[in-house]
């Protein structure tokens, strides 16, 4: 029989029983910021459930972690810990269990609707790095930047002036998103001591959308020899809520063949991703309708999570509980299922139509909004939305 909860959850919810992913939120204006996990179309505080003592495993008894304002003690605790609380969260919320279902109290302090919270950034980020993993974007970028002849190399400010012009300064006019994910570091690593790239899962927490804003103008000018600096900077929205390794592990799936294989460093004994279908809509400024304009998959990535955490480690860097670690853009072998308008419109030169508008690139007013799932037997696991609006430029 298949895990129900008390809680009606719509079967199209992308947050029924099976996911669980822990957020930040405040109740209400002027309240402190404490975790979460979505359930339906509700919150379950779980500073009140620490509050009454339900956390009461080896691990977690007496622990404060769900009495912060921020994820980061939590997550840095590591698997076990995870697991522990997991369990717990869903035993609390299943269709069988009374301690919540029958406590109108507990239930009235604890289960705040989602239409009524503010959500917040779920961690402290102490550091950022954006990976480049998927081959398609990579030689598609590589065929717009320098030609079909070399598209990926063997080791994969200012606009771009028109030849023999002078550089100019201004906004930039080629606006761009970049559908991505990225991993939330659990327990990191001390400084000098990397992380195996078998071992590599259990630093890793979770999974959120990640848009990386990209004007491409700036980044064409930059990129030799800067790489990406003020073309990428200015910008990055994250989805609220995680979604852990084990919500997702139903989902997983054998990665892409490597060719040539990896260095041993980043020779797995499993190499994994996860089956997560992703799509972005645009919502053109001054309209009230939002357009459909890819459809991707995580799975298409080339390099795995792991791989990706492990690479950055190999030299010793260390990574901290919070740290984000963006996957790159995901883009998919059909034209459908590019995954930024600089490989959709091919760099301007096809503009997209949306009902009587084009686009080449985005422009000021225009919405972007991405959502992101895994489809299971009746039900899904979902990442919920992750949406920006594009303002115009600060005034010199």
């Amino acid at each position: 029989m298949a895990l129900k909860s008390f809680i009606e959850v719509h079967p199209d919810s992308h947050f029924p029983i099976q996911n669980l992913p822990y957020g930040v939120f405040k109740p209400e204006p002027g309240a402190h910021p404490r975790p979460g996990v979505a359930i339906g179309e509700y919150v379950l505080d779980l500073s009140e459930i620490a509050a009454t003592g339900l956390f009461d495993g080896p691990l977690l008894k007496g622990s404060d972690c769900f009495l912060q304002p921020t994820l980061n003690k939590f997550v840095s605790l590591g698997r076990p810990a995870w697991k522990e609380a997991r369990a717990t969260i869903q035993k609390l919320l299943s269709s069988t269990e009374p301690t919540l279902r029958d406590n109108a109290s507990l239930r009235q302090k604890s289960l705040v609707p989602m239409g009524k919270v503010e959500m917040l950034v779920p961690t402290k980020i102490g550091d950022y790095t954006d990976f480049f993993a998927s081959l398609h974007h990579a030689t598609n970028c590589g065929i717009i930047f320098r030609g079909k002849e070399n598209p990926v190399p063997l080791n994969w400010g200012q606009h771009f002036p028109p030849e023999n012009s002078p550089p100019s300064f201004g906004p930039s006019e080629k606006l761009d998103f970049e559908l991505e994910m990225a991993a939330i570091v659990g327990p990191g690593n001390e400084l000098g001591k990397p992380v195996d790239v078998n071992e590599a899962a259990d630093h890793i927490f979770g999974l959120v959308l990640m848009n990386d804003w990209s004007a491409r103008d700036i980044q064409r000018w930059e990129y030799i020899p800067l790489g990406p600096f003020l073309g990428k900077s200015f910008g990055t929205t994250i989805s609220p809520w995680i979604v852990t390794l084990e919500a997702l592990e139903p989902f997983a799936c054998e990665a892409p063949e490597q060719d040539p294989p990896p260095l041993p460093y980043l020779a797995e004994k499993i190499s994994r991703n996860y089956d997560i279908s992703l799509e972005v809509q645009i919502k053109p400024a001054g309209q009230e309708e939002s357009f459909l304009i890819t459809k991707s998959n995580f799975k298409n990535l080339y390099w795995t999570l792991t791989q990706q955490l492990a690479h950055h480690t190999v030299n010793g860097c260390n990574l901290k509980p919070g740290d984000l670690l963006g996957t790159g853009t995901i883009s998919g072998p059909e034209s459908d299922s590019l995954g930024c308008l600089m490989e959709l419109t091919w760099n301007g030169q096809r503009p997209l139509s949306l009902n009587g508008t084009t686009r080449k690139f985005l422009e000021d007013g225009d919405g972007v909004i991405f959502t992101g799932f895994c489809k299971g037997e009746g039900y899904k696991i979902g990442f919920g939305t992750c949406s920006g609006k594009v303002l115009p430029s600060l005034s010199s």
